[in-house]
């Protein structure tokens, strides 16, 4: 099967899906042919939010691999790793509750879940993360810290990475990563490259049970996408590969600075995520 990856869009709009700008369309008009790779800032830093979890899944699969960690090996749920949120650990289960790493891992990426994200920093800190983005080439993606929680549940921010206690990088929150390296760590695990192959594949089966279908989902019917989504008041970030018939594409859409906060499902970022991804797989299906 062809690879073809819209390599890095990133928008950063306040404009619903039904403004979208001419010359993205233009853009993005032709992108497919075998190959092509094609960027809106593909470089330029941003606000991860929980896209974020993606990178820490890596760095889990990779200390599981080195013989550092064991998938059954207990993580013990506490009072202070619940934040609130995306997920149900933080709401719907007992202090004192010890949960395997693979179960918590797989919460932290198909539900998002906030307080299974912290348990496995506290297991491998955010500099470990890091110190495995750097093996594999990526050293603008860093992991910053744990999930803080949010509203009347707003802890004070705790696990901080290195990078993280940067006065610069304290405006990214969770983390911080460009739209390149998120189609990077796509196009890799693709070719069975993160980990090994074995491993590779079991991450995008994880990612293929992501439950969030507001973005890259929303408009491309039943063709299989692997994602991770990431969501903040003004922020909505979708990195994914859409297994279309034409072809894989690996897309990393974030659209920041939307000035009106609403967390339903008609969001106008992720409207505008739906259409971006749902513009590319109707071009490489003309092809």
């Amino acid at each position: 099967m062809r690879i073809i990856s819209l390599s890095t869009l990133l928008v950063v709009a306040t404009a619903s899906a039904q403004t979208l700008p001419d010359g993205i369309r233009a853009r993005i008009n032709g992108f497919a042919d075998t190959g092509v790779s094609v960027g809106i800032r593909e470089a330029d830093p941003v606000r991860t939010a929980s896209t974020i979890k993606l990178p820490i899944l890596l760095a889990v699969f990779d200390a599981v691999s080195r013989g550092q960690a064991k998938w059954t090996e207990p993580l013990t749920l506490t009072a202070t790793d619940k934040v609130s949120g995306s997920g149900v650990l933080g709401t719907e289960f007992s202090d004192g509750v010890a949960l395997p790493l693979r179960d918590v891992a797989h919460l932290m990426m198909v539900l998002s879940d906030n307080t299974a994200t912290n348990l496995v920093l506290e297991r491998f800190t955010a500099d470990a993360v890091n110190a495995y983005l750097d093996t594999i080439g990526l050293k603008t993606t860093r992991s910053m810290r744990k999930v803080r929680g949010d509203g009347n549940q707003l802890k004070s921010p705790s696990g901080w990475s290195a990078a993280g206690k940067l006065p610069e990088n304290q405006k990214y929150g969770l983390g911080v990563s460009t739209p390149r390296d998120m189609v990077s760590i796509l196009e890799k695990l693709e070719r069975g490259e993160i980990v090994n192959a074995e491993g590779s594949r079991e991450i995008i089966a994880i990612m293929k049970r992501c439950r969030d279908d507001s973005g890259i989902r929303r408009r491309v019917g039943d063709v299989p996408v692997a994602n991770k989504t990431g969501s903040l008041d003004a922020l909505r970030s979708d990195v994914g590969i859409v297994y279309s018939k034409g072809g894989r594409i690996a897309m990393a859409i974030t659209v920041d600075g939307m000035p009106k906060v609403d967390y339903g499902p008609d969001n106008a970022g992720c409207l505008l995520i739906a259409e971006l991804a749902k513009m590319l797989v109707d071009g490489l299906a003309k092809k």
